[in-house]
């Protein structure tokens, strides 16, 4: 999957927009679900604005223009995890583009990140780092997950439980 073939991006694509910029309506965030194989565990981080447990990822940063870039910088920062991979590899794919509205907050208007997943992997899950202390981490089983997350993580779940077969 191409994340710019998705079918509201592609026009803004076309005519050349700043699908990066956070003061367009629409805009491309890049983010990931961490998963350890060999326990066939996620890694979720609590949300403190949506009170939710999510996955992890953001927003472009200075001149990224790459969402594979922009998850991969995310899951670090967030996680703490230094050894994260592309899953299954070895190259990164693209497993969910989500359009995800974001309501009206800390002087924004309401708009839409273009939500583009990947699946990392660690080999370290016990070197996860709480990136501040309202952002807590914990590896949740893909059935304890489940019931812990909004639908659009549910998705990314469910993908990861597919490649882990």
């Amino acid at each position: 999957m191409r994340w710019q073939d998705d079918a509201r991006l592609r026009p803004l694509v076309d005519a050349g927009a700043d699908i990066w910029s956070r003061d367009a309506p629409l805009h491309v965030t890049g983010s990931a679900i961490v998963v350890d194989p060999a326990t066939r565990r996620v890694l979720l981080r609590w949300h403190e604005r949506y009170r939710i447990w999510n996955h992890v990822g953001g927003h472009a940063d200075g001149d990224e223009r790459d969402p594979w870039c922009t998850a991969l910088r995310e899951a670090t920062e967030e996680t703490g995890l230094t050894d994260l991979r592309p899953f299954p590899g070895p190259e990164p794919e693209v497993v969910l583009v989500e359009h995800v509205p974001v309501p009206a907050a800390k002087g924004e208007p309401d708009h839409e990140h273009a939500d583009v997943c990947y699946v990392l992997s660690t080999a370290q899950p016990d070197a996860i780092v709480d990136e501040h202390d309202d952002a807590a981490l914990r590896w949740a089983t893909l059935d304890e997950a489940r019931t812990l997350v909004n639908d659009h993580v549910r998705v990314l779940i469910e993908r990861v439980a597919l490649l882990l077969g």
